[in-house]
């Protein structure tokens, strides 16, 4: 397809919407602030393409531009907000974040899979919050986060290791681990015991613990989790403080689905 746009649609699909998501998405996978150039890299677009995508966002008043950057407005919130003002997932999830955060006094989270990633779709922002890349909204690489581990581990196997093919894990620290077999590994271990502890892997000084909140079939649905700063919470701490906060909420968010 012109432009390197993969995605095979029908006859009468929409090639310029399909670009136009796609330069939305970009923003998502990058930071907050895209160049053309950048926006053409991370799409597969030509750069005449990507350009006309973003001064066409950026007229619909769903970006700006400041000669060089583009970035969106709060009026793009609309494109996400529709779906997480009437979904029952990350609705019927804010009284046990609320708990969780109330028990541990830190920020919580509710993230879904979404090919390859972790999309936050709740949280509970503790009053001492710190920054940490979470918000709703955003999205964290599948593969080095607490939250994508646990995502992954309802996976079907050819799903998961799809996801590791066509997403190939980029090294973050020191500590990511960047082989599929050893996140596979990683994934399988979460399935085991019921939950992911992710240490310093997207971000050095970060640590997360991440479990599954299953629906009435026992199937994967969301994973709650929780972020720490690594000299202020160990390994041991989120298993032996935390952990139990979060299994119990994530159950009864579970028996609501």
């Amino acid at each position: 397809m012109a432009d390197g746009v993969k995605t095979a649609r029908a006859p009468e699909g929409m090639a310029g919407l399909a670009k136009g998501l796609a330069v939305i998405e970009a923003f998502e996978g990058a930071s907050s602030q895209l160049t053309i150039a950048e926006a053409a890299r991370l799409t597969g677009l030509t750069r005449a393409a990507a350009r006309r995508c973003l001064l066409t966002l950026t007229e619909l008043g769903y970006l700006s531009y400041d000669g060089k950057n583009f970035e969106p407005t709060l009026r793009l919130l609309r494109l996400s907000g529709a779906y997480l003002s009437t979904a029952q997932l990350p609705s019927a999830a804010q009284p046990y974040l609320l708990a969780a955060r109330a028990a541990l006094n830190e920020s919580v989270s509710l993230a879904v899979w979404d090919d390859g990633w972790s999309v936050y779709v709740n949280r509970a922002e503790a009053p001492r919050a710190w920054p940490q890349g979470v918000r709703v909204g955003g999205r964290l690489p599948g593969f080095c986060t607490a939250t994508g581990r646990v995502l992954m581990a309802g996976l079907p196997e050819e799903e998961l290791v799809g996801a590791l093919d066509r997403f190939p894990p980029e090294r973050h620290t020191p500590r990511t681990l960047v082989r599929p077999a050893e996140i596979i590994s990683a994934v399988e271990a979460a399935r085991a015991d019921g939950y992911a502890i992710v240490d310093e892997e997207l971000q050095v000084g970060l640590r997360a613990l991440a479990v599954p909140v299953l629906d009435s079939r026992g199937g994967t649905v969301a994973a709650m989790s929780v972020n720490v700063l690594s000299p202020h919470v160990t390994v041991d701490q989120l298993r032996q403080d935390f952990l139990p906060v979060l299994l119990e909420n994530a159950a009864a968010l579970g028996r609501t689905q």
